[in-house]
């Protein structure tokens, strides 16, 4: 078994192909039992999935996700778990993606992130120049394209400093870039949220459904349990000293309780995977008509776990004033993307605030104001009490490339590509107003109705 290594720690290059990441060779004979899958993955825990053999040839692969899910089905651990491990491979026939280790991973990437949302997640099956096979990790490829996404802009941010005389034709280039990085950005979201919103709802779905009839058998047992101790108000020592032992009255009261605790538990699961759905749209590509408070609130849940901060456990406060707005026409997915990047933007310039020593932030804030105007327009206000964004910087606010978050933070295209969203595509208008230490704020202009 190979030691698996974290694919931002190795010196990649523009031209790095597969063979320089990290591959797994776990192999399992096809005609052993599929109990020794299960063993194999318990032994370690990274183990993307495992490679059937017979006579050291290839015959299948199962990764750990759909192991453990098929396993959790009624019926599938007493049919499988003792009979050849091919027999499950040959039940589930799952579709492998085969790429050669001489395939450049930034190509390698194109191809993994072409495949349906629900097997966007499994790992790729590397062919090497003998003929033998290795598993690569999806989420190592990820990590190693944004290394090599990085090396990118750092080569385009020389050649910017390198060619002022053609500066004209490189911001042409820039923008194209940019528009091309939003595509790729665009659709690599959306497939992966739409993956995770699958993959989550099909457990969630078989757990709520079943807790009806638990909560269902529950009450019937405590009703029978109940006529008995009504009938039979006497009953011999022993069970008297097992009702006392049990406190059955405290597990009668409470067991009910915790039923509808864990189906208010799935209920909120359902909630997110709708609001990760809602934020993907991967079906409105075109021009929809929408709730643009929805796709704020979608947005708010993502970004939820980003609101408190895990240093001092401070909370960010959501206000939202919503106006009264009519349903509007836009491209739902680009306008999702502007919400999350100007909020996510507040949320940074918030937590900077409480490093910064000469800011006093009396209560962290993020306030969220719709209005539609008389000439049909839409405003969406997104402001925040945090560090505030000086004047010179904010000339260049909109610029590609241009940010002032450390290296690693961020790449400079959000509020550009926002930007472009806004003006471009909606015929609208961004604005900032902003001022040092006090806060700033970002307003959105769009028509409720595009033009043809």
């Amino acid at each position: 078994m190979t030691s698996i290594t974290n694919a931002n720690n190795l010196n990649l290059r523009l031209e790095s192909t597969l063979q320089e990441l990290p591959l797994w060779s776990v192999y399992l004979d096809a005609n052993s039992p599929a109990s020794n899958l299960n063993r194999l993955f318990k032994q370690e825990p990274l183990l993307p999935g495992i490679i059937l053999v017979k006579n050291h040839e290839y015959l299948g692969m199962i990764s750990r996700q759909r192991f453990f899910e098929h396993m959790s089905r009624p019926y599938s651990f007493p049919l499988f778990y003792k009979r050849p491990a091919i027999n499950l491979i040959n039940f589930l026939q799952p579709d492998v993606c085969v790429i050669s280790e001489e395939t450049l991973i930034v190509e390698a990437n194109k191809v993994a992130l072409q495949r349906e949302p629900q097997f966007v997640y499994e790992p790729i099956l590397i062919e090497t120049q003998l003929g033998s096979y290795k598993l690569l990790d999806f989420h190592q490829l990820l990590l190693a394209y944004s290394q090599i996404h990085i090396l990118t802009l750092a080569q385009l941010e020389q050649v910017e400093e390198q060619s002022r005389i053609a500066k004209r034709g490189f911001r042409n280039l820039k923008n194209n870039y940019t528009r091309l990085i939003q595509n790729e950005k665009m659709a690599a979201l959306g497939q992966l949220v739409a993956g995770i919103a699958h993959e989550i709802n099909n457990p969630v779905n078989f757990i709520a459904g079943n807790l009806v009839y638990a909560l269902n058998y529950t009450q019937d047992l405590l009703k029978l349990i109940s006529l008995y101790q009504y009938h039979y108000p006497a009953p011999v020592s022993e069970i008297q000293a097992v009702i006392a032992e049990l406190e059955l009255e405290f597990l009668t009261a409470d067991f009910l309780k915790l039923i509808n605790s864990m189906k208010f538990g799935t209920d909120r699961i359902q909630e997110i995977v709708l609001s990760l759905r809602n934020f993907s749209r991967l079906d409105e590509s075109e021009k929809k008509i929408v709730d643009i408070h929805e796709g704020i609130d979608s947005t708010l849940i993502i970004l939820q776990s980003r609101l408190i901060n895990q240093q001092t456990g401070q909370t960010i406060l959501i206000s939202k004033e919503y106006g009264n707005l009519p349903l509007v026409e836009c491209y739902a997915g680009l306008i999702n993307q502007v919400f999350m990047n100007i909020i996510a933007n507040a949320i940074d310039a918030i937590f900077e605030s409480f490093e910064s020593a000469d800011i006093t932030l009396k209560s962290p804030l993020i306030r969220i104001r719709t209005e539609v105007t008389d000439n049909q327009q839409v405003v969406i206000r997104i402001a925040d009490n945090g560090i505030g964004i000086p004047k010179d910087i904010q000339k260049r606010l909109f610029d590609p490339f241009f940010t002032t978050k450390p290296v690693g933070k961020g790449t400079g295209l959000g509020l550009s590509i926002s930007y472009q969203i806004i003006v471009e595509k909606h015929c609208g208008q961004l604005q900032c107003i902003s001022t040092v230490k006090e806060g700033t704020e970002f307003i959105i202009t769009i028509p409720v109705q595009l033009n043809s």
